[in-house]
């Protein structure tokens, strides 16, 4: 395929073709020339300490539809998974039933927190030989599961910390989610007056790595995954006064799938990937970018159900650099003052992007909330306004 996507590929029914664009970032691509091709992020996979209470927390908060259940009254006697989505972003939250569950294991060690970021393939087997060549961890082999539903390849392979890729061909399989799943609706019923859906899909997700490993990370992506260097930030791109760190971002040939990875850098206090590494117990998924249609709508939407969003100060709106450097874009600036949105332009276009306050007990995983309008980037001009945002609530935490 080159150069085409269609929506239904991605469970887009409502997103134009000019949206798709501007989320999925159409690019020249040869599936049949990569050796480790990916069509989608398949689902991000999450294990929490009550996976009852967390799924009802999405539907609430994030607006997302239970579609499927895998529990004790299925047969599972070893944990609870539910399934949501929104748009084509699949979010499966698991939590231990027994005792001695692994996943509690991993829960006490690294409390909530993302263990998969499960991808869509149209080959798995072709995707493990090549990761095999290249020196990857195989944590499960080619293999197929079938119910009445029709049968689902998979297999998995590691990556950083903990966190591991599943590779999954759907193209034989109608179920709701795999084999073992039920299909189920949630019992929560949305505000009359609440948007369909928050958001559309998944836009990126970035993983926190030590220091002195994200290059040995990027190298991995490109050897082991095909995976192309897309951005990089270093230096004074990504420091404030106190705290520094690297980035640089990979993605697929086609870069629907793209993943910053993130390490600290010496300053004189503490990161925000210092202090995530910290309390997550070592490498992970730092956070996920939902992509967004009305960013307005969404935020308003999330605060009145309570998500909480980092405070930037007035002074990042009346700059008058700012508003030279973005021009003219959708939402008025007193609007994105009153919502503490971020606007970040490029040559492609512009971005609209909201940050979330860690979702959980742990300073660890938390969201970023993007609205695109042509630009593909992760909004550099905006780096050091987030970074000390972030660093205020570090300093409330003790963590600076």
């Amino acid at each position: 395929m080159t150069g085409t996507l269609g929506r239904s590929e991605l469970g887009m029914d409502e997103v134009s073709y000019d949206q798709l664009r501007q989320l999925v970032g159409l690019v020249d691509y040869d599936e049949s020339r990569d050796p480790f091709p990916v069509n989608a992020m398949d689902a991000v996979v999450f294990v929490v300490g009550n996976a009852t209470q967390t799924a009802l927390f999405y539907q609430a908060a994030f607006g997302m539809e239970l579609v499927a259940y895998s529990g004790p009254e299925t047969g599972n006697t070893d944990h609870k998974s539910f399934v949501l989505k929104s748009g084509s972003a699949r979010f499966v939250i698991k939590g231990g039933v027994r005792p001695g569950s692994p996943l509690l294991d991993h829960h006490r060690e690294h409390g909530d927190g993302v263990v998969d970021l499960a991808l869509a393939v149209p080959d798995v087997d072709k995707c493990v030989e090549h990761a095999r060549a290249e020196g990857a961890i195989i944590l499960e082999e080619p293999n197929d599961v079938t119910d009445e539903h029709g049968t689902i390849r998979t297999a998995a392979i590691a990556t950083y910390g903990r966190t591991r890729h599943t590779l999954v061909d759907r193209s034989r399989y109608t179920g709701p989610y795999l084999p073992g799943y039920v299909a189920k609706t949630g019992s929560y019923q949305k505000p009359a007056d609440a948007p369909k859906r928050l958001f559309q899909a998944i836009d990126h997700c970035v993983g926190n790595v030590e220091l002195g490993k994200m290059d040995y990370w990027v190298d991995w992506y490109n050897r082991v995954m095909g995976f192309v260097n897309m951005a990089e930030f270093v230096g004074d791109d990504i420091a404030t006064e106190y705290s520094a760190l690297m980035s640089k971002v990979v993605s697929n040939g086609n870069h629907r799938v793209k993943f910053p990875l993130n390490e600290p850098a010496i300053a004189k206090k503490k990161s925000q990937i210092d202090e995530y590494l910290e309390f997550y117990g070592g490498p992970g998924c730092q956070h996920i970018a939902l992509a967004t249609n009305d960013i307005i709508a969404t935020v308003t939407a999330m605060r009145a159900a309570g998500v909480e969003f980092l405070d930037i100060p007035d002074s990042y709106y009346e700059d008058p650099e700012l508003r030279a450097r973005i021009g003219a874009v959708r939402v008025p600036i007193e609007l994105l003052k009153e919502n503490a949105i971020l606007v970040d332009r490029d040559e492609d276009g512009y971005l609209l992007q909201i940050f979330t306050k860690p979702i959980g007990d742990r300073p660890t995983v938390f969201y970023e909330m993007i609205e695109r309008h042509g630009s593909l980037g992760f909004g550099k001009g905006n780096f050091k306004a987030l970074f000390e945002a972030i660093e205020r609530e570090q300093e409330r935490r003790g963590n600076l």
